[in-house]
């Protein structure tokens, strides 16, 4: 089975007949970092992106690997994984369930082990949320030339994050083994401060399934356009804000190192990040070509390639926007809710966070992640879990 193609977000996201339901063999898989509250306060919020993005890297690459495509070809970039901040979901065919398997118990050990951020993940059957009359629906966001990332549509995606969290049966126990794809990985960008004035992340979930709550969500997404155009409002901009360093930090430059073990693999690593971030630094210095090196082009690749609008359920979104418009989309979230229609959460950082995941930059083969600063999707989750909590009571 291949996942149609969403090429307008804007138009087609919230559209279910723009995705396909996921047929009862296909698999859910759920990874996110326990004890984000704890990372977070001791300022370990770009760990937990670099985890988050771990599982995606991962992840593409079994999937990537196993999959038919359908004649698309094989996706580059993230295939039908989802960044979500402090975790990822990825739509499992029935041949890849036990490579994802695998890769997900190895990525739980890794992320304890290497880094000290613990990670749960599981894997939820899609006949088990059809049982529940939970609907499942999937597509591709396609950038082009193979770059794509999951959406998810109808209340299974949700539920499955929610039954991975609070029951032990679907999930799976941490194993050392071999994690695929993590080459790729990197967060080397500095956060990029808000072009206006702040970065809002929102997150909301339809309270009605199947068709009331598809239309809520419809009304609630042409409300935010009118405030403010989603196609124009990604952090990144048009990438020319993006400035190369010398050396990334030396958090990423640790977090880098630790994708492969300590020995020659890991100095190889080192080596590659130095002269990778001196050549790029240097191409950007002498006007922005240098051979097949072309950082004008990358940078304004990596704004388009970015993720900061997704379905996973109900709209995920990272937008600088001024207060002003904030204030107003914020409302019309409220208001949206006192109707009965959706819950939320929304946080504002001063900054947006880049996590990369990088084939051939020269060839227009990466995406890349975007969260607000200090885990805005995960503050921005805490308040809509307290809000489930309170409509569950």
């Amino acid at each position: 089975m291949s996942l149609p193609s969403i090429r307008d977000f804007t138009t087609s996201s919230h559209d279910p007949a723009a995705y396909a339901q996921l047929p009862d063999d296909w698999w859910l898989a759920v990874a996110d970092v326990i004890g984000s509250t704890r990372l977070a306060a001791a300022g370990r919020d770009r760990d937990v992106n670099f985890v988050a993005g771990a599982i995606v890297a991962a992840l593409s690459h079994v999937l990537n690997s196993h999959q038919e495509l359908g004649g698309q070809g094989q996706l580059g970039g993230a295939s039908s994984c989802q960044f979500g901040g402090d975790g990822a979901m990825a739509a499992v065919p029935p041949e890849c369930r036990t490579a994802v398997s695998s890769a997900l118990s190895a990525l739980a050990h890794w992320a304890t082990v290497e880094l000290d951020v613990p990670l749960r993940v599981g894997m939820v059957p899609v006949s088990a949320l059809s049982q529940a009359g939970l609907p499942t629906l999937a597509a591709l966001q396609d950038f082009g030339n193979g770059d794509s990332f999951g959406h998810f549509l109808g209340a299974g995606a949700a539920a499955a994050d929610r039954w991975v969290k609070e029951d032990e049966r679907w999930r799976l126990p941490p194993c050392p083994g071999p994690i695929p794809g993590l080459a790729q990985l990197s967060c080397r960008w500095r956060p990029l401060a808000a072009r206006h004035e702040t970065v809002l992340c929102v997150i909301a979930d339809p309270l009605a399934t199947g068709p009331e709550g598809f239309a809520a969500i419809a009304r609630l997404q042409a409300a935010i356009e009118t405030i403010a155009p989603t196609a124009d409002a990604g952090p990144l901009g048009d990438g020319s804000r993006l400035e190369p360093k010398p050396l990334p930090t030396w958090r990423a430059f640790r977090l880098e190192l630790h994708t492969e073990p300590p020995g020659w693999r890991r100095l190889r690593r080192a080596f590659k990040i130095v002269v990778g971030s001196l050549i790029i630094l240097l191409t950007h210095r002498l006007g922005g070509r240098l051979g097949p090196v072309d950082t004008n082009r990358y940078r304004r690749g990596t704004a388009e390639r970015s993720d900061y609008r997704k379905q996973a359920g109900g709209p995920r979104l990272v937008l600088d926007v001024t207060s002003e418009q904030a204030d107003r989309i914020e409302a019309v979230l409220a208001r949206s809710e006192a109707a009965g229609e959706i819950v939320y959460g929304t946080s504002r950082a001063g900054a947006a966070t880049i996590t990369c995941l990088v084939g051939d930059f020269s060839a227009d083969r990466h995406v890349h992640f975007v969260d607000g600063a200090q885990l805005g999707f995960w503050r921005a989750s805490v308040v809509l879990k307290e809000k489930r909590g309170r409509h569950a009571s």
